[in-house]
């Protein structure tokens, strides 16, 4: 398994050097995003015709990706083409969904991708290229994508036939890599699972890319960074400690990092150093303005000397690897949390920099100031998402990745100039991945968890309350006036609103999964009806909290469902008295695991403990007769919901300040910043808007329970004192 991740990340590291190597190398770069942006329009033809038009939207949107990782070597042929079907096959796919596509136009952007001269000077690199792309389409096909199967098959085909037009017979790899060809061929027509298809590619790709190969590759890396810095030297010599600075950022962040993880395996100690001397020392140096004679000497005498000594111990290494004798490698792995009290609170204090720095950054962009947003995109990852991935890494080493291509997206949309809704829409996929990091890196800690439980128990234990006493009452009057009769009618309707809240919780979840990028909007907005749910039930209990309204409020409903004396009467009034109940609960518990992430169980165990206690309370009244703390429970319960509820208010005007919709104004230092599991919990941000909406409510919730609890009763007992006084006057 070791030996095969390697074989990939050394994929990787080609594939990337491959990007690169200068324009005169522009048929090895491109030539597999032409072949990839072909083969996904011809697949996307015939699924349009044939009336799959998700299947041909995904062919569409695989060319359209492929076609974007060349865009700049396609426009140095032709701009105007370039533009034209760049444009056309990002807005074919929804055309496409909405049925306002054919297949002649599929055919028309297709036919537009072979003006491109494109000739193929390394068959053995286009062929890794394309199997490492029919590979990631394979695997997502056993997911049932018949659109990213035929490409897989039809990329699968391309590759053998490109490397059987240039094998030797002669040669005993050649004749190896042809049967792996062959038994690829068979695995992928018979659908057999990733492991046989991903072992057979990892075979061909480990006998194409022999050791020469891929440490001239690694090489070209090492190059580039000795011409960056030599052009570095120059800058600094004429005082341009700005353009200095660029070039030392180029040699860490566009070449550097693609040569850490090979280095990373042979020395990761060694490779540290070596990342801090590049990315800070030197930068601070450069930043600081210090003289050539302290920065030049530095490069001269630290950097490049240990760039030499990195460079033979990532060939040696991967030498060593192909013949069996590297020392075993293990990455280092953590638990989610599994970090120290120092580690968390630096990961904290980093993010909500780049928080800062990313609206910065759309100040800047909105304002047309690209250069200053492009250095604060820059900023953002190399002076502080650097420094998480430290302990993320050993913990979530795919999401790590994610992250770093999220952020290469954003520096990539700035260079293009971008709208500013796509450069705010990637903002917001960032700012949702900060949270990610900060839940993986802290854990979710002891206090949130119990949090979530109470929270959990008091929702359902709220809401069952209510139908747990009315159905209660409506048996307890059967009984009394001898309708046993008609007790099961009322069975009947408890057992259809449980399974009508089945059914809601089914559709609501449906609809949250397939919202895809609107899910955050959707959260918000169920979040907001939860606050108001919460605020209008609060209030109800708040009114019903004496003994004597509730029971008025009781005997109302069995009255209401009595004086028919019909069936259906105890069907109905059973199922809306448990539906409603249910039906907030979908609400509120959909809202809270939109933000208990990782606290699921403890959620899950709150409901399981408040249906216990409900139960247990049925017994206590049915069976024993006892009279209930009503005042008690329903206070309880009130308090806990108007806490829920200024929670859910905070968590959803976040989300909308994510999503660029809400103004967001900082307060650290003057909010306590919570971490992110207790500020989900809890819905305290230090935020401007969060803050005031949160007050607002809490404020509501304060002036009138004083005036139910206190003002009102204090009336109540003088206008009484008064009737008593008159009544007693002779």
């Amino acid at each position: 398994m070791i030996r095969r991740s390697l074989r990939q990340l050394v994929v990787a590291v080609v594939v990337v050097a491959l990007w690169l190597v200068p324009m005169e190398s522009f048929q090895d770069t491109s030539l597999p995003a032409l072949i990839s942006a072909k083969t996904g329009m011809d697949v996307a033809g015939p699924l349009l015709e044939s009336g799959d038009a998700e299947g041909a939207a995904h062919a569409v949107e695989f060319a359209s990706e492929a076609f974007a990782t060349s865009l700049q070597a396609f426009r140095s042929q032709d701009p105007d083409l370039t533009n034209e079907v760049h444009i056309e096959l990002l807005d074919l796919p929804l055309a496409i969904r909405s049925g306002d596509a054919s297949a002649g136009a599929v055919e028309s952007v297709s036919g537009k991708l072979g003006p491109y001269d494109v000739s193929m000077e390394n068959p053995d690199a286009v062929v890794v290229s394309l199997l490492s792309v029919a590979d990631e389409q394979y695997i997502m096909s056993l997911e049932g994508n018949e659109a990213a199967y035929l490409i897989a098959e039809s990329l699968f085909a391309q590759s053998g036939e490109i490397f059987a037009g240039k094998a030797d017979s002669n040669s005993m790899n050649d004749v190896e890599v042809l049967s792996f060809f062959v038994d690829l061929e068979a695995a992928v027509d018979r659908r057999a699972d990733f492991v046989t298809v991903g072992n057979l590619v990892s075979a061909i790709q480990r006998d194409l890319l022999d050791i020469e190969a891929v440490a001239h590759d690694l090489d070209v890396l090492y190059e580039n960074i000795r011409k960056l810095y030599a052009d570095l030297i120059v800058a600094v010599e004429a005082g341009d400690y700005v353009a200095a600075e660029d070039l030392a950022i180029e040699a860490y962040l566009e070449n550097f990092e693609y040569i850490e993880p090979a280095l990373e395996k042979a020395d990761a100690e060694f490779m540290y150093e070596l990342e801090i001397d590049m990315r800070e020392d030197l930068r601070d140096m450069i930043r600081n303005r210090l003289p050539p004679e302290v920065i030049i000497p530095y490069l001269e005498e630290s950097i490049l000397p240990d760039l030499e000594t990195g460079q033979s111990m990532t060939s040696q290494y991967l030498i060593d690897e192909a013949a069996g004798t590297a020392a075993a490698f293990e990455l280092e792995t953590r638990e989610r949390g599994d970090t120290t009290k120092d580690e968390q609170a630096e990961v904290r204090f980093e993010i909500d920099f780049i928080r800062a720095t990313l609206q910065e950054l759309l100040i800047h962009y909105e304002a047309g100031d690209y250069d200053s947003a492009y250095a604060a995109s820059r900023t953002a990852y190399l002076d502080s998402y650097e420094y998480i991935e430290i302990p993320l890494r050993p913990i979530a080493p795919d999401f790590t990745l994610e992250v770093e291509y999220r952020f290469a997206e954003l520096r990539n949309l700035i260079k293009e100039r971008a709208s500013y809704g796509e450069v705010r829409s990637v903002i917001a996929d960032l700012e949702r991945n900060l949270d990610e990091s900060e839940r993986l890196v802290t854990g979710s800690g002891d206090v949130a968890p119990a949090i979530a439980f109470v929270a959990s128990f008091a929702i359902i234990f709220r809401e069952g309350l209510e139908s747990v006493l009315i159905i209660g009452a409506i048996l307890t009057y059967m009984e009394a006036s001898r309708n046993i009769r008609l007790k099961p009618y009322v069975y009947y309707g408890i057992l259809a609103g449980i399974a009508a809240t089945g059914v809601t919780w089914v559709v609501a979840s449906y609809l949250i999964e397939i919202s895809g990028a609107d899910r955050e909007l959707i959260e918000a907005i169920a979040a907001l009806s939860a606050t108001a749910v919460l605020f209008y039930v609060s209030f109800w209990i708040l009114n019903k909290i004496e003994h004597k309204r509730w029971m008025e409020f009781v005997k109302a409903k069995v009255w209401q469902a009595t004086t028919t004396g019909s069936a259906m009467v105890f069907v109905t009034l059973a199922f809306f008295t448990v539906y409603r109940e249910g039906f907030e609960t979908v609400l509120f518990y959909q809202a809270m695991f939109g933000f208990a992430k990782y606290m699921e169980a403890y959620v899950g165990l709150g409901f399981v403990v408040g249906m216990a206690s409900l139960l247990l309370i049925y017994y206590v009244m049915r069976r024993l007769g006892k009279r209930l703390p009503l005042r008690v429970l329903f206070g309880l319960t009130m308090g806990i919901g108007s806490y829920l509820s200024i929670a859910f208010l905070g968590n959803a005007v976040r989300e909308l300040q994510v999503l660029d919709i809400v103004p967001y104004t900082g307060m650290h230092g003057t909010i306590p910043r919570l971490d992110i599991n207790m500020a989900t919990m809890t819905g305290i941000y230090p935020t401007l808007e969060t803050v005031v909406a949160q007050i607002m409510l809490l404020s509501v919730y304060l002036v009138a329970s004083t005036y139910v609890l206190v003002l009102r009763p204090r009336k109540a007992r003088r206008i009484a004192q008064m009737r008593k006084s008159r009544a007693d006057e002779p």
